[in-house]
């Protein structure tokens, strides 16, 4: 028996059965509409069956598409990790999936290159200064009486817990 026929009579069996009867949809034209100029249905079927199931589009894409999207990703979010090691540490993971991708590579012949951690770190600190230097404008704007009450010679200093300090340079000078 050749394996088309093998087919055909296991689908024939499963009708007689009555596998087939009741299900959702039965005897209705399936809602699909062409997702190209020139009619491919199979497009339009891959599009509604990710939106129907929620699988995101970047899933289906090859294994080195998905890696340059992280690369993508890491390097515009790299300014939101909370220490250097994480960034090293994020930089490190990615690096091991291209190596591996690499070694048995599935799918196009598509080149990855690998993450430069010293890059992601020197984006990293240029956006946590960034982020710092808008948090200081931001409290300066905060209180803007806050240093109009200090003594005159006097620097006043907010602690980061919230607390005042004061600062005298008399007190820092060396005595002769």
């Amino acid at each position: 028996m050749s394996y088309h026929s093998w087919i055909d009579q296991q689908i024939a069996d499963a009708e007689r059965r009555g596998l087939f009867d009741g299900l959702p949809g039965a005897g209705k034209p399936l809602n699909i509409k062409p997702g190209a100029a020139d009619g491919d249905y199979g497009q339009a079927w891959l599009r509604d069956y990710a939106q129907r199931e929620g699988v995101a589009a970047e899933e289906m894409l090859p294994t080195p598409l998905r890696l340059r999207r992280e690369i993508e990703r890491l390097a515009e979010s790299a300014g939101e990790f909370r220490s250097e090691a994480e960034v090293r540490e994020a930089a490190a993971d990615l690096n091991r999936r291209i190596v591996e991708w690499r070694r048995i590579p599935v799918g196009p012949p598509i080149h990855v290159r690998l993450v430069n951690a010293d890059d992601m770190v020197n984006r990293w600190r240029t956006a946590r200064a960034a982020r710092l230097a808008e948090e200081a404008q931001a409290a300066r704007a905060a209180a803007p009486g806050a240093q109009a009450g200090a003594k005159a010679g006097a620097r006043t200093d907010t602690a980061a817990n919230g607390t005042r300090s004061r600062w005298r340079p008399s007190r820092w000078r060396r005595s002769r």
